[in-house]
């Protein structure tokens, strides 16, 4: 039987999906195809509209091997294993003779655990699970999602938190899951055996096609210990996303409620003198938290220190003692130990690692007006991770809408641990760079408009004549206005600004659920939604619902990020240029992922008006504006409200 070709595959999955073919797509699919049998490794751009779901699915299938499918996001999880997926192994299915399986596969905290669920959690609280609505009416919201959860322990087949519907409070769903350090195993839990991680797991080992998160990615590559099944090629979707993900996952933080949980999750488990010294390194510890400053930590603070050792040295005789003793007196014991243990490793573990004071970390005070301070540490950079950990053994590909910064893939690449494309170094992997661009005729499409006669943007307070060009942009769109803000103040302070002054709904970022507010935003073209970073990258509105993205600023990082200022300082200290490799790069992946939300089909027209007059006048603009889709570019605000108000008398001559 001669191998079916790939273009053959191609056509009858992109027809079994309803779409069309795509050059772009067919290109994507030969440059995947080719990485996979040379066991080499791609970064690919593909912009909106590709269709670069299928542009890899088609040859990871075709090719037999085990592949691992990331993303970072749960809307395009869901739809590679409840829409494309399944379409496309049926329509290959002939072609290839055989039906290629596929899997899910998260970490344990994402699954329900029937252990906590029947035998209740170990509490620090009075109560225990469900005891507070045993004996009466369950009123309040916990009591309710509670009772909701074992109810649909009964009806689910995956105990998968995202298949819940509606979904739970973080706090509900804590009471009936377990992190991988408080599982008993498989082996020592009585409900081992309907488990419904590892049912995941073992499905996932079974699989052709295992799809999971970067979160998950990273735990793989950091922990040691393989969580993903074995696998000949990865892929990793919306990679512009991989680093912060790695980054979060490798975060490590402590706070004096964090200590204290842990001071009595293990205090029945050990002797008194050793629950002891972790109690009075705990308040000590917790003593310096009340007097912290938010800021970077160059050097670690005496008395921080002090109370680091204590708390590291006095962990480490807990988890000693705790490996060593057994309380017949504490009902179900096992599941005690194991959240003692954890709790109180975690604390050993951030202690330790910042005490060691290691130069690849960054260590920072946060404090939030409700939850106190937090001590937080991060790497500064996980290139050597990523470079070490991702690209051996396997064959790589890399892909989003958006790859290349100022023009070329070296930047996203440098973060990743990679050489400069076509450099080849001793330890760095090779890999090439595709481009295959959009669907969509950007030019003809939308236009980018900077409003260059605004003042600059301080770095506080109100900017009156922003919100005056924001008010007229949107009267002359009709509304259609997705708004996008660098800051959570700066959205809802020009929502109410101009809620007084326009007759068009403003919809605003967290007055609803996400989804609540998108479907509304979709539904009325008069409406406008003003949000913040999920926005710039979560909105899939194609149509005339929006027809203007504005911009407030350009979304360079805080002066006062910790982490994002010690990794500009580093590449200066290496004689580089800081501010272009970490500031200037944060924010034109941003504005490139916001801009991207304009255009989603090719019927839609628009505006992406940034009310920010750096972008046309300062010597960073011009690398920005290289990474953002090639709408035709104006400074001239007249012309935009022409444009604007053509398109709107367009769309309502439509009906729409």
């Amino acid at each position: 039987m001669t191998k079916p070709s790939l273009t053959d595959l191609l056509h009858a999955a992109v027809t079994a999906v309803g779409g069309t073919e795509r050059p772009g797509q067919v290109a994507m699919a030969e440059a995947v195809a080719e990485a996979i049998d040379d066991n080499s490794h791609r970064l690919i751009q593909a912009g909106t509209g590709t269709g670069k779901s299928l542009g890899y699915l088609v040859p990871a299938l075709a090719h037999g091997e085990r592949v691992v499918v990331a993303t970072a996001t749960l809307a395009l999880q869901r739809q590679l294993v409840e829409r494309d997926l399944p379409r496309t192994v049926e329509a290959l299915h002939p072609q290839l003779r055989r039906r290629p399986q596929f899997a899910m596969l998260k970490g344990r905290s994402n699954y329900l655990c029937l252990h906590r669920l029947h035998e209740g959690a170990p509490q620090d609280e009075e109560e225990g699970l469900f005891d507070q609505f045993e004996a009466a009416a369950p009123t309040s919201k916990l009591g309710q999602d509670l009772i909701r959860l074992r109810d649909w322990s009964d009806e689910t087949e995956t105990g998968d938190r995202d298949d819940l519907t509606p979904g739970v409070s973080d706090k509900a769903w804590s009471q009936i899951s377990v992190s991988s350090r408080e599982c008993l195993g498989a082996t020592k839990c009585a409900y081992g055996a309907e488990c419904f991680a590892e049912a995941a797991r073992e499905r996932a080992k079974l699989a052709d096609v295992v799809v999971t998160n970067h979160a998950l990615l990273a735990i793989d590559a950091i922990e040691g210990a393989p969580v993903l099944p074995s696998h000949e090629v990865l892929i990793v979707d919306e990679a512009h996303e991989l680093v912060s993900r790695v980054t979060g996952v490798a975060t490590g933080e402590l706070t004096p409620g964090q200590v204290n949980r842990a001071v009595k999750r293990s205090a029945k488990l050990v002797n008194e003198k050793i629950a002891d010294s972790l109690q009075t390194a705990a308040e000590t510890f917790e003593r310096v938290m009340e007097l912290a400053l938010p800021g970077r930590l160059e050097e670690i603070p005496e008395d921080l220190g002090y109370a680091l050792l204590a708390l590291r040295d006095a962990s480490r005789n807990v988890i000693s003692a705790i490996g060593g003793t057994r309380d017949k007196s504490v009902q179900d014991e096992d599941a005690v130990r194991k959240q003692a243990l954890a709790a109180v490793e975690s604390i050993h573990g951030v202690a330790e690692r910042i005490t060691l004071g290691s130069p690849y970390d960054v260590v920072w005070y946060e404090r939030h007006d409700r939850f106190g301070a937090t001590l937080r540490v991060a790497p500064l950079s996980v290139s050597g991770l990523l470079r070490e950990k991702l690209f051996e053994d396997r064959s790589v590909v890399l892909t989003s809408a958006t790859l290349k910064l100022g023009g070329d893939f070296n930047g996203v690449a440098a973060s990743m641990g990679l050489s400069p494309e076509g450099v080849e170094g001793d330890e760095a992997p090779v890999w090439k760079g595709l481009d295959v661009g959009s669907p969509f005729d950007y030019p003809k499409q939308g236009i980018l408009y900077v409003a260059k006669h605004l003042a600059t943007p301080g770095r506080e307070g109100t900017r009156g004549d922003m919100v005056d060009e924001l008010a007229e942009l949107i009267e002359a769109a009709g509304g259609r206005t997705l708004g996008l803000f660098s800051s959570m103040r700066g959205a809802k302070a020009a929502a109410e600004e101009l809620r007084g002054r326009l007759d068009h709904p403003i919809l605003l970022q967290g007055e609803e659920t996400l989804g609540e507010l998108i479907k509304a935003f979709a539904a009325d073209p008069k409406t406008c939604l003003f949000g913040t970073l999920s926005l710039w990258q979560g909105v899939d509105v194609p149509g005339p619902s929006c027809q203007l993205v504005v911009m407030d600023r350009i979304p360079f990082p805080r002066p006062d990020d910790p982490l994002m200022s010690a990794r500009q300082k580093a590449v200066e200290e290496r004689g580089g240029n800081g501010f272009m490799a970490v500031a200037a790069t944060h924010a034109a992946l941003l504005m490139a992922q916001g801009a991207g939300r304009l255009v989603r089909a090719s019927g839609d027209r628009g505006v992406v008006a940034v009310l920010d007059p750096r972008l046309a006048t300062a010597r960073y603009g011009s690398f920005v504006r290289a990474t953002l889709p090639d709408f035709w570019y104006t400074t001239d605000r007249n012309q935009v409200r022409r444009s604007l108000a053509a398109i709107d008398a367009t769309a309502k001559a439509d009906g729409k």
